[in-house]
């Protein structure tokens, strides 16, 4: 079941980046239509090895760079943003490099707080961001960074099953609630503003 989710969700946003493609042709200036783009890139690279996965979250960054040069007050692109540096922080085993990517995910998480800020999720995004580096350093202190990023190599929960004992346990759920509230909330957004794009305009009273 849960391999056909991951099908779905691979399809379904594969649909969203080729549709965003497509309207980018029409209108480059659609920052709603930017801001889907590169939530639906950074949902992509959880299915990517970890070079490919690097690669398309620095994709997905230039598109939400683009949609805030547009629109610097946009709460939804801001917050991609931070889960874009977010993410690729994880990636990066180099903690002082990393820092500078989760510094930067903790600035554009302030921002759409600051925007929005009756949003829990934003706010929740925020809190987390501040304890973002220390979990690195745990994360790739114990070795596990490969099996951490076991939903970015496109592993999913399984990955984790070759790491045994308590302690490996406590790292195994440690990384799931950093990689699932970012995957979560990506994917919600993402979809969210996909299906407002695709949702047929009521007809004439």
């Amino acid at each position: 079941m849960e391999m056909q989710n991951d099908f779905d969700r691979l399809l379904f946003f594969e649909h969203a980046r080729r549709s965003s493609e497509a309207t980018y042709e029409k209108n480059p200036l659609d920052t709603e239509n930017l801001t889907r783009w590169g939530g639906a890139l950074l949902e992509l690279s959880t299915f990517q090895t970890v070079q490919e996965s690097k690669s398309m979250i620095k994709d997905a960054i230039s598109k939400l760079e683009e949609a805030l040069a547009i629109d610097p007050k946009k709460h939804d692109a801001l917050w991609c943003m931070g889960n874009a540096q977010t993410s690729y922080a994880f990636l990066t085993p180099d903690k002082d490099e990393a820092k500078g990517y989760f510094d930067s995910a903790y600035d554009y998480f302030e921002k759409a707080v600051t925007e929005d800020p009756g949003n829990e999720l934003y706010q929740k995004s925020f809190e987390v961001a501040a304890k973002a580096p220390e979990l690195h350093s745990e994360l790739h202190k114990q070795g596990l960074s490969q099996q951490a990023m076991g939903p970015v190599a496109g592993g999913g929960p399984s990955t984790s099953s070759s790491v045994k004992g308590p302690k490996s346990q406590k790292s195994s759920d440690l990384k799931y609630d950093i990689f699932g509230w970012v995957i979560l909330a990506v994917t919600i957004v993402a979809w969210v503003g996909f299906a407002k794009a695709n949702v047929p305009s009521p007809p004439p009273r």
